[in-house]
């Protein structure tokens, strides 16, 4: 982990170097966790995970690679976000969204008579809306729709509808603060559907680059595999970039 963050100082520093006369802002987070959380909380990979997000803005446009390993070093999906800005003003804001996505998994198949395993990869688009309304500084309520396109074996047609808040900056300490983010989201995987609820949390100290965050998922009324009923994980999150300001824990 020490080498992890060493490694991620250096490229930062790096990257800000020689993307400054380009770019308005790079920024990016680098997480491990007990277990690895989908864009869809419901799905999670049930195993300890490498996380890596990844921030590029110019203007209105940002790209936004997405990046999520077992701890293993085994590649569980890559989300290759291109993201626009339509509207953003002092209260109402609206972000308009796509991206091409692979997901792996590990298949066993013989081979010459012999058991092998095999990484296979499934391609997917997806589409995103997300309106979101500032109440105050510290406060906000939004709505975010997202329909993903699978092109292989698996899920074909995904719709994922949350409507979300968010409290920032609630103060515990001069140094620590914390932020929470409530929200209840419906999905639709081809013909089977969901109901859930979730929170995030994070922990933060002033001026330092590295967090604590967790996610607690809790399905209301679910037809979708996998059926665990309640889901939760907890972060250690180092934030780089963007003279330390910190992405959000969550993209939605």
């Amino acid at each position: 982990m020490v080498l992890l963050l060493i490694s991620l100082y250096i490229f930062n520093a790096r990257a800000q170097e020689e993307t400054e006369s380009f770019l308005d802002d790079f920024r990016g987070t680098a997480s491990v966790t007990n277990n690895g959380f989908s864009l869809v909380p419901s799905f999670s990979l049930g195993d300890p995970a490498l996380l890596f997000d990844l921030k590029f803005t110019k203007r209105k446009l940002s790209f936004e690679p997405d990046m999520r390993f077992a701890l293993e070093g085994k590649p569980w999906s890559f989300i290759f976000w291109l993201r626009y800005k339509a509207i953003e003003n002092k209260r109402f804001s609206l972000r308009l969204g796509a991206h091409p996505a692979l997901t792996f998994r590990t298949v066993n198949v013989f081979r010459d008579g012999q058991p092998e395993e095999l990484l296979e990869s499934r391609r997917y688009l997806a589409a995103e809306v997300a309106p979101t309304y500032k109440i105050s500084d510290k406060v906000g309520l939004g709505v975010y729709y997202l329909y993903g396109r699978g092109f292989d074996e698996g899920v074909k047609n995904t719709h994922f509808m949350v409507l979300n808040s968010y409290f920032n900056n609630l103060y515990i300490s001069e140094k620590l603060y914390f932020n929470i983010s409530p929200q209840a989201y419906y999905l639709l995987s081809d013909d089977l559907k969901g109901i859930y609820i979730v929170g995030f949390v994070s922990l933060i100290k002033k001026d330092f680059p590295i967090s604590v965050s967790a996610i607690l998922n809790k399905a209301i009324d679910t037809e979708i595999l996998p059926e665990d009923d309640f889901t939760w994980n907890i972060s250690l999150v180092y934030s780089f970039g963007g003279a330390n300001r910190r992405m959000s824990n969550r993209k939605i």
